[in-house]
Order: structure tokens, then sequence, then C-alpha cells
């Protein structure tokens, strides 16, 4: 399938804010005045004041809430307000078929993963993994010039230092992936992934060293490590570990799962459940290089 790339943002456009999953905690008075500083009109979602138990409204309301974006031809991007847990409830009840006829940059992490599968297995459609409106007043500085970078269609090259466990070599190939637990919900589903030739990217947060083990040889298993073009790990953040412990950190478990595939794989990719989440345009080709201490990565 080809990618499509949607319209890059210009002052003036229209951008959406919706909560597809958890309720916001707080206003996002901060996010609010960052897009608004960048010429663009902000719109908020009936959900932002939402709640239903731990949810932005019931599955309905979220998912009302985001057809009425997709259906909007004047908004030019949606970005989730927040992650947590919720968008596999909604996602169904969403229909995108005028989102494949108009095209329109989807951003967010974390839970916003499933969408990002399921717009690039069903529509071939580029996404932004970048940071959401409750994260921008921890973000680093340059985690938020990269979301700006991304939406206005400027350069995105990263270079960065990595974990000494890194497999060098080097890959060319469509960047897909996401939050590991959501990639592992959606297998088998309507959502899920193609990973042959894709340069993949992994991250999580708060989960046990031993759930990582099994949601990783989950994937093995299903055939969807084996012919990948290369292997990302980005942040994997606040793992525990239980009173007996497992043995063997994240690097370790990845390593001992793919030692023997053919392709390059980088740890410490800065991206992730991190103040310095930089943003990747999910669906679009990118090189990546790795070296025994060191990586680039960059879009074609």
């Amino acid at each position: 399938m080809v990618q499509t790339q949607p319209p890059y943002l210009k002052k003036g456009d229209k951008i959406a804010i919706t909560c597809p999953a958890k309720k916001l905690p707080k206003p996002m008075t901060d996010a609010i005045a960052l897009l608004q500083s960048w010429g663009l009109e902000v719109v908020l979602g009936d959900t932002v004041d939402a709640s239903f138990h731990q949810f932005a409204g019931d599955d309905n309301f979220r998912a009302t809430d985001m057809q009425r974006f997709i259906n909007d031809d004047s908004i030019k991007a949606i970005i989730a307000a927040r992650g947590g847990y919720g968008t596999v409830r909604m996602i169904d009840k969403v229909d995108f078929s005028r989102f494949a006829q108009s095209p329109k940059w989807l951003i967010g992490f974390s839970d916003i993963t499933i969408l990002h599968s399921h717009l690039l297995t069903n529509y071939g459609t580029q996404t932004i993994h970048g940071q959401m409106p409750v994260n921008i007043p921890d973000a680093s500085k340059h985690s938020i010039d990269t979301l700006r970078r991304a939406l206005f269609g400027e350069e995105l090259n990263y270079e960065f230092i990595t974990h000494d466990t890194n497999k060098p070599g080097k890959a060319t190939g469509i960047i897909a992936g996401g939050n590991l637990s959501l990639l592992v919900a959606s297998a088998g589903s309507v959502s899920d992934l193609d990973y042959n030739n894709k340069i993949l990217f992994i991250e999580d947060v708060g989960e046990y060293l031993y759930s990582v083990d099994r949601m990783l040889r989950m994937l093995d298993r299903a055939g969807k490590l084996k012919n990948i073009a290369g292997l990302v790990v980005g942040g994997f953040t606040d793992i525990k570990d239980n009173d007996i412990p497992f043995g063997q950190s994240v690097p370790q478990i990845v390593m001992d799962i793919v030692k023997d595939y053919n392709y390059p794989v980088c740890f410490d990719f800065p991206a992730g459940h991190i103040p310095d989440n930089n943003s990747l345009v999910l669906g679009r080709e990118v090189v990546l290089q790795v070296d025994e201490k060191q990586a680039a990565l960059w879009f074609k």
C-alpha cells in the first residue's frame, strides 16, 4: 500500500484536541497556548471536560467526538489530549471513510498506538508519534520543537548515544510501531500491523520485566519480528521487577529474542514516556544507521 502523507500545517490552520481514552486531570492551558503560538487555531472537543469513571466520557461519547473532527474538513490535525487506556474500546465505533478521502494528521503516543497502527494498516496514512497536551508542561523544549517540525514539514533527523547492547548495521524501511502493550493488544485484529520490512519502534512504561519478555516473545512466536528491517527501542520507563529478580534487563531481553535475526537493533532512542519524547512520523520511510555506541535515524 502506498503511504499517504496528510498536508502539512500552515499558520491559520485548525487543530482539534480530543480525548479518546482517559479523562484529563487538569486544564491544558500550556498546550493550548503553545499551539496558538505556532499560529494554529485550537478547537476543543466535548471530551476535554467529560468524565465517565476513568474515561473522558463513555465509549460512544468519545467516538462521536473523534468522528466530529474526522468529518470536519476544516480541521487539519487531531491531537489526542492524553493516553491512559480506552482507545481500543471506541475505535471500532468510528467511521474512518471520510479520513481515507481527506487525511489529516493524527498525533499522540502510548494508548494512541492503536490508532497509529489502524490508520497505517487500513489506509496507509502517516501519523505522528509525539507529545500530547497533557505532557506539554513537563516536555523538553527539543521534543516540542520536533512536534512542530513534524506538523509543518520541516526536516527531522536524529543522532543519539545508545546502549552498548546495540546490534550494528544499516537499514531502510517504513517506520511503524509505538507502545509495545498496544501492539500486542491489537495483534490479530483489523488494527494489526504488517511488520514485514518495517523499521519497528517500541516503547513502554510501568511494565514488569517478565511482561516485557512475554509480549516480545508473543510477537516473535507470531512471526512478527523475524522479517522486520530494523528495531528501534525507545524508553522503557518505570519498569518493575518481582521479589525474585527476573534476571535480565530490557536490552538483554530484546537481544535474547532477536539475536539470530539479521537486522540492526538500537536502544535508548529518545521517544516514549519520557520528557524528551521526540516525534516520529510513523508510516514514512527512514534510514537507520546503528553503530556500537551511537545511532542515527533520518527521514527520507
